[in-house]
């Protein structure tokens, strides 16, 4: 008698063991699944975050600019977004429309072209460096490295500050992730 009811309590134990574990599986598996809905990461990315009360970034003053559109648009084509809505800093030097429009007719819409992509984000890129530069920082024969991995040459006449000698900056406005120096021309980055 003793030995069935051995056997019987051993029994009874491991069925009341498996039910448990049945039910600890189904918790961790009922929050893993919640933990990684919590985490997933959301479809969009920097650029997403909605934030009304703090000031704005360099894509957000870019965005806002009646006189950026063209710029804007690039910037989304090589999907540089997320990069410069990051927290930077960020020198940005931010063509005008009608520096784009200085361009050979038809270059930026075949900038903007998907098969263009890397040579649009490279010009763009060009366009950008790390750290903030305000203007009066900026030294007549200065050299920044920008993020494409060329440099610029800042240079100073007549109180104009200019770019590679072919962009003046118009108007510097900062942004939460850095500063946008407004320039009247479009720099190419030197051939590779």
């Amino acid at each position: 008698m003793k030995k069935i009811s051995l056997v019987s309590v051993v029994l009874m134990g491991l069925l009341l063991a498996s039910c448990g574990d049945n039910n600890t599986n189904s918790n961790s598996e009922a929050a893993n699944a919640n933990t990684t809905d919590q985490t997933a990461p959301s479809p969009t990315g920097q650029s997403g975050v909605q934030d009304d009360a703090s000031q704005k970034n360099v894509v957000q003053v870019a965005a806002g600019s009646k006189d950026h559109t063209t710029l804007v648009t690039a910037v989304k084509a090589a999907e540089l977004v997320d990069a410069l809505s990051n927290a930077g800093p960020f020198t940005v030097f931010a063509p005008t429309n009608a520096a784009f429009d200085k361009l050979p007719a038809g270059t930026v819409d075949g900038l903007l072209k998907p098969e263009k992509k890397e040579a649009l984000a490279d010009i763009l890129q060009y366009h950008v460096s790390v750290g903030v530069y305000n203007a009066d920082q900026l030294q007549d024969g200065q050299s920044l490295g920008q993020v494409s991995g060329s440099n610029i040459t800042i240079s100073k006449k007549d109180g104009k500050i200019m770019v590679n000698g072919t962009a003046t900056i118009v108007a510097s406005v900062p942004a939460s992730n850095g500063v946008i120096h407004v320039i009247d021309g479009v720099l190419l980055p030197p051939s590779k």
